[in-house]
């Protein structure tokens, strides 16, 4: 990790990026918002927190991916989410000052702003306004889960699970009306973690896919040609 000050000249200063949450406020308190934040670049596979470990900082992603993991004690893994630019991570730990209910960890190279727990609720107490803005990042995380949920307990398919999988990612890509371009940094056994099967089932279903000309992979990059026909193949009405 390479920390810079918000207020200096690097690529990840206050004054090129912002997180959703601070670009809510009104100008004098984003002034003192970004003078609290400390911004840093993480290179990917990097663990921000830790899953039971107590909150010291909020987290604003700036620009990157990031994974949300829960671990059971035989060691067997869940991908929760892989959180992008402009999400907060933590903010639910911080206010209620529980433990941390997930592992958060970088998947590809990061930019973060974070605010040591402390000095966001002090700012939160002298800006009562912005609680606004902390109610808004809640009901999207609710959001989140409740798809999340939808995704793994009601879509049968692998296959659909996959297809979903692939589009909840589009809006981190270049897409028209019918193609994408979509950026995963995940491996195949990290997908099948994210979607609940196994990494050989996500192998045969790119391969299937691409048998098909329905996805075509350049490293780390997915294009869908046709996301209908990607739907309908995968029996998504």
């Amino acid at each position: 990790m390479r920390n810079t000050a918000a207020s200096g000249s690097s690529q990840i200063s206050a004054s090129s990026k912002s997180s959703n949450f601070s670009g809510r406020l009104s100008p004098l308190e984003r002034i003192e918002f970004e003078s609290l934040r400390i911004c840093s670049d993480w290179p990917p596979n990097a663990t921000l927190f830790l899953e039971q470990q107590k909150p010291e900082s909020v987290h604003f992603l700036l620009a990157g991916q990031v994974k949300l993991s829960m671990n059971s004690s035989a060691g067997k893994r869940v991908i929760l989410e892989i959180a992008s630019h402009g999400e907060t991570l933590g903010l639910a730990c911080a206010l209620s000052g529980r433990q941390y209910d997930f592992t958060a960890e970088t998947a590809s190279p990061c930019s973060i702003a974070s605010l040591a727990c402390e000095d966001f609720l002090g700012f939160l107490k002298r800006h009562p306004a912005a609680y606004v803005n902390v109610a808004s990042e809640v009901c999207q995380e609710c959001a989140r889960a409740c798809e999340k949920v939808r995704r793994l307990g009601l879509t049968v398919t692998a296959s659909a699970k996959l297809v979903r999988f692939l589009l909840d990612q589009c809006f981190v890509a270049q897409q028209t009306e019918c193609s994408a371009r979509v950026f995963c940094a995940l491996t195949h056994g990290e997908i099948g973690e994210c979607i609940g099967v196994s990494r050989e089932t996500v192998t045969r279903l790119f391969t299937a896919f691409k048998g098909r000309d329905l996805l075509e992979s350049r490293g780390s990059t997915l294009i869908i040609a046709d996301r209908r026909a990607l739907e309908a193949y995968a029996g998504i009405n």
